[in-house]
């Protein structure tokens, strides 16, 4: 027996029937959207459904007493950050099997995960139904049998609802616009800050969209699959956004210091970079298995409710830069230790 309300539902397996929980381990294929959470076993760390959440997103947090990942021990970060990866890569339905174990805490950070994400939950109740939790009290409609489930899994689930923000004007407007469009042609490389006279204020740095139609992105430098694929595993989604941006510019991470999220394109296919006082920003290809990086560090971003013309990077490179650097020296073929370890002393 299903219990469905809103985009929450409960599956009732009272006698633990091996089908339900293999259904749902079958079901777990990240790439369409939907994932299978797996709790870990009498866990008491406080994020450790934060960490299966992020496990099954094929994020690997690094191990031991001194792990840079140590920061996402932390209920609110760790699970600020399952929320971000959930959000980039498009999750639309997540199924937690052993629901019945969970404590009514951590049935509440699911249920908040949901809320942050908009994905669609599932969770086995392999029990009489009698123990639900009361944040799990209300029914709206009920769905029984084998089939129903497998139908069920079988949806595609809800379209995931992504942080948003008032569209940003470009910086050039008017005459200025209307002569940029007039350019004979795109300049090869970066774009500066417009030039000013001595006591003139200087005008903000355009976004990327803005640059993007005056300037040529610079081609992205090559990572081969190992890199890219280590890279993607890292749990932290500022972390994996800064050190992708490193290795496919190999840029000194200063670069990154005032990146926006409005240096970053909405379909995430370029980026700005800015230089001291604006004198050098130029615009950068992303590859396509960093997209998914930068997406989640502009998630991780706007799920902070900063504005988009705060820098997306700042968080780690100021408290948490020496875990920035520390995954850095554990990359040792992109060689990034050099270009990240400028914030640290």
């Amino acid at each position: 027996m299903a219990v469905v309300y809103s985009d929450v539902t409960v599956v009732v397996d009272e006698q633990d029937d091996l089908f339900y929980t293999r259904a749902a381990l079958q079901a777990h294929h990240p790439g369409e959207g939907r994932i299978t959470v797996q709790p870990t076993p009498a866990s008491g760390s406080p994020a450790a459904l934060a960490h299966d959440m992020l496990y099954a997103l094929g994020k690997r947090l690094a191990p031991g007493p001194n792990s840079p990942d140590v920061w996402l021990d932390s209920v609110n970060a760790a699970w600020l950050a399952a929320a971000a990866w959930g959000i980039a890569m498009g999750v639309r339905h997540v199924v937690v099997p052993r629901a019945h174990l969970l404590t009514a805490r951590r049935i509440g950070q699911l249920l908040g995960w949901r809320e942050s994400t908009g994905a669609q939950l599932t969770l086995l109740w392999h029990k009489p139904p009698h123990g639900l939790p009361t944040a799990l009290a209300g029914v709206e409609r009920r769905i029984s049998g084998r089939d129903q489930f497998e139908a069920l899994l079988a949806e595609p689930g809800p379209i995931p609802a992504r942080p948003s923000f008032p569209p940003v004007l470009p910086v050039n407007t008017g005459a200025a616009a209307t002569a940029a469009r007039q350019a004979p042609a795109p300049q090869p490389r970066g774009s500066g800050a417009a030039s000013t006279r001595p006591g003139q204020r200087a005008q903000p740095c355009a976004g990327a969209l803005a640059t993007a139609q005056l300037v040529q992105a610079v081609s992205a430098i090559g990572v081969a699959s190992e890199e890219s694929a280590a890279l993607a595993a890292l749990a932290h989604p500022l972390i994996a956004g800064a050190l992708s941006v490193l290795a496919f510019t190999q840029t000194g991470l200063g670069s990154l210091r005032f990146t926006r999220d409005l240096d970053i394109s909405g379909d995430v296919c370029v980026i700005k970079l800015h230089g001291a006082g604006h004198r050098h920003c130029p615009l950068h290809a992303v590859p396509a298995w960093a997209r998914p990086l930068l997406a989640g560090a502009r998630a991780h971003h706007r799920l902070m409710a900063c504005s988009p013309r705060e820098s997306v990077f700042s968080p780690v490179m100021l408290a948490e830069a020496r875990h920035l650097r520390t995954h850095a020296a554990r990359l040792p073929r992109l060689d990034l230790s050099l270009l990240a370890g400028i914030l640290v002393p």
